[in-house]
């Protein structure tokens, strides 16, 4: 199989990275798939640890932390977003990456693919509310605008009792749908990119 790499990012509100996050534990149940593959993962990014600025440029001048996280995605062959869902969407967190990719519009090389193009993305979402197609159809929707491409079954979630106490993290073991759903999520992944890999987009 053709080398690929995972870069993760976790969108999740918390500043501490130490602090347990259901996003967190979302996004390793989609490492671990892909790992079983043979797919190397990049360690995950915290977003709300770093400074990423707000903007729609890919460098947003001084204290910007967003380069040095836009090198590392675009270094990687599938992107994974991990977002809580809060009032029914993606998290705020997750919407600034998107809008800082806002970028890749412009950034068009001689045959007009953006830098994203023949990369792919999925998603990973956990909420204690009603809203993971809501926000897998905004994340999909953005992303796909600004060059990446979604597989088939690309995001993987879970979605507790409404109002309820129970966290994704605080579960002693990874329900059966999800873990069947992430195993297809990483291994469609995985398939589509390594045909990207080996066939770009023309452009």
């Amino acid at each position: 199989m053709t080398r690929l790499i995972v870069q993760p990012l976790n969108c999740t509100l918390k500043r501490d990275k130490g602090e347990p996050s259901s996003t967190d534990a979302m996004i390793k149940v989609l490492k671990d798939e892909f790992t079983s593959l043979g797919v190397s993962v990049a360690d995950t990014i915290h977003i709300a640890s770093h400074n990423v600025l707000a903007g729609v440029t890919s460098d947003e001048g001084e204290g910007d932390d967003w380069p040095a996280i836009r090198a590392k995605i675009l270094a990687a062959d599938i992107l994974v977003i991990g977002t809580p869902i809060w009032m029914g969407q993606a998290g705020s967190v997750a919407k600034r990456v998107l809008e800082r990719m806002d970028a890749f519009l412009a950034e068009t090389d001689d045959q007009g693919r953006m830098p994203s193009y023949s990369k792919v993305a999925v998603a990973a979402i956990v909420g204690n509310e009603d809203g993971a197609h809501a926000a897998s159809s905004q994340i999909f929707q953005a992303l796909n605008d600004v060059g990446w491409t979604i597989p088939a079954v690309a995001a993987c979630y879970w979605v507790g009792e409404a109002m309820g106490s129970v966290d994704f993290k605080d579960l002693k073991e990874t329900p059966e749908m999800v873990g069947k759903t992430a195993k297809m999520v990483a291994g469609n992944a995985a398939h589509l990119a390594g045909l990207l890999k080996s066939a770009p987009y023309p452009g």
